[in-house]
């Protein structure tokens, strides 16, 4: 019988291998659900980087254990290897491949980056990102001011230049939800500049474009939630933000991703995706009357001054009581 030629092999391997490839790039199973318009667009991404890598594993694997095999020295075998010194085309061909790789990646990557909104933070017609140090400003300058005056006040804070902003399809559009967010060790604080509310949870419609604005008190916090595939750094003194629109209803981890202190795994909360009714229920039930929409301390004059729910402050004061340096 003859022998089976190498290029026979080495296209029934390489069929192979791409079969392989491609069914563990689509199966895999390690991504979270998706609950966000920009959860495909990573998951895609993710998915060509792991059938990519899958491939390059089996390959550089396979060609391990076939050289381990074939090329082993045999019993009783005393001399030396071929005096094999170069291969100029296989070097071009293991040199050019991956380089082709990364660029493609790198180019996909942009884009990617580009239609979640990466390169456009803060491209929106209204901005209501402030400091806990302007929010104070505003109340003490403007005591008498309504709601929508101090919100008004705030627009003028400064514009984030680092995050999510607005994807392609909403460049330039006001986001239909503006939520306010304040990392604190070891908590969340999520104001809504519009009505006042201070929630511990964040609450959003479904199917609204939604930007937070985040800020951090102390040290930088990393807001994150897996099933939206979206991520940004809370940075003292540095506005940073995130724009998206959630796409399933129902409850979701929200995990702070930096390492943020002693009790840095402890500092998680959840965001309620809301049916728009529900959203509106929710915004009524807990409107709050406050001279300024924003939460400036949590000390007891402060609360007095911006309308806290009590139901906030003991989340808050128990959550500090259990951190408590004494209590170690």
């Amino acid at each position: 019988m003859e022998q089976i030629p190498a290029p026979i092999w080495t296209l029934t391997a390489g069929i192979v291998v791409t079969l392989i490839s491609f069914w563990v790039g689509q199966h895999h199973g390690l991504l979270p659900e998706q609950a966000s318009e920009q959860a495909p667009l990573v998951d895609n991404f993710f998915n060509i980087m792991l059938t990519i890598g899958t491939a390059l594993f089996l390959v550089v694997q396979g060609a391990i254990l076939l050289f381990v095999i074939r090329y082993r020295r045999r019993p009783g075998d005393e001399g030396d290897g071929l005096p094999i010194e170069e291969n100029l085309p296989l070097e071009v061909f293991w040199t050019a491949i991956p380089a082709l790789i990364v660029i493609f990646l790198g180019i996909y990557s942009v884009d990617i980056f580009q239609r979640m909104g990466g390169l456009n933070p803060g491209d929106h017609t209204l901005h209501t990102m402030h400091t806990p140090e302007q929010a104070v400003a505003v109340v003490a300058e403007a005591p008498s001011k309504t709601t929508s005056d101090a919100t008004a006040l705030l627009a003028a804070a400064p514009t984030p230049e680092i995050g999510i902003g607005a994807s392609p399809d909403v460049q330039g559009k006001a986001p239909d939800v503006v939520v306010d967010v304040t990392g604190m060790q070891y908590a969340w604080i999520f104001t809504y500049p519009d009505s006042g509310i201070v929630s511990g949870e964040l609450h959003i419609p479904v199917g609204k474009d939604v930007q937070l604005n985040l800020s951090a008190r102390d040290v930088i916090h990393s807001f994150w939630v897996p099933q939206f595939r979206l991520k940004q750094d809370a940075i003292p003194g540095v506005p940073t933000e995130l724009r998206f629109k959630a796409t399933k209803v129902g409850t979701y981890p929200v995990i702070c991703a930096e390492l943020c202190g002693g009790y840095h795994g402890a500092m998680r909360t959840q965001v309620i995706v809301h049916t728009p009714e529900d959203f509106e229920a929710w915004r009524t039930q807990n409107q709050v009357t406050a001279t300024a929409p924003v939460i400036s301390s949590l000390s007891d004059r402060h609360i007095e001054e911006i309308g806290v729910t009590p139901q906030l402050v003991a989340q808050v004061e128990a959550m500090t009581h259990h951190h408590s340096p004494d209590k170690l």
